[in-house]
């Protein structure tokens, strides 16, 4: 039951994981979450996502930003770091990543996610067919709501670590 939370991947942060290699690995699209993924909660691109989106079209991808906020908060990001979005997405909902995929002319089997968060970016990433990327939360300061859910991520992601261990990864 707790396997469907599971990330496929985990990685410190959305700018350390090496893009280059999965596009040489076959995959075309990416999806990111915004708020503690690429930058603080509710703060503007900065030029560390913008350059990242940079270096993501160079390698030769398609991104797309999916979020549960409003136009007014995903709108002005996807300008700055030049991406397309999909607001209001309903994740842990299935269509807002059918959208994103759709949007970049990707499918589940060459489309990645990378999100901060078990129960909405990377549960509904993986209902949707679609490898994951767990990466940490940018910012400790979160609304409460997101703070609670971080404690029960916490109890999963103890018993996902637990069971690579008993694997030998």
């Amino acid at each position: 039951m707790l396997q469907e939370f599971y990330p496929d991947h985990e990685a410190d942060d959305a700018y350390g994981i090496a893009y280059e290699s999965l596009y040489e690995a076959g995959y075309r699209g990416i999806i990111f979450d915004i708020d503690n993924t690429l930058v603080p909660h509710g703060a503007p691109a900065d030029q560390r996502a913008r350059e990242l989106f940079r270096r993501l079209r160079q390698i030769g991808f398609q991104t797309v930003l999916l979020s549960n906020n409003k136009e007014p908060r995903v709108k002005p990001f996807g300008d700055a770091v030049g991406s397309p979005y999909v607001y209001k997405a309903g994740k842990p909902g299935r269509e807002g990543y059918r959208k994103a995929m759709e949007l970049m002319g990707s499918h589940t089997g060459n489309t990645l996610f990378v999100g901060d968060q078990l129960f909405t970016d990377v549960w509904g990433a993986r209902r949707a067919g679609i490898v994951t990327y767990l990466v940490k939360p940018i910012h400790p300061k979160e609304e409460v709501q997101i703070v609670l859910k971080r404690r029960l991520e916490w109890i999963v992601l103890f018993f996902y670590h637990r069971s690579l261990g008993r694997k030998g990864k």
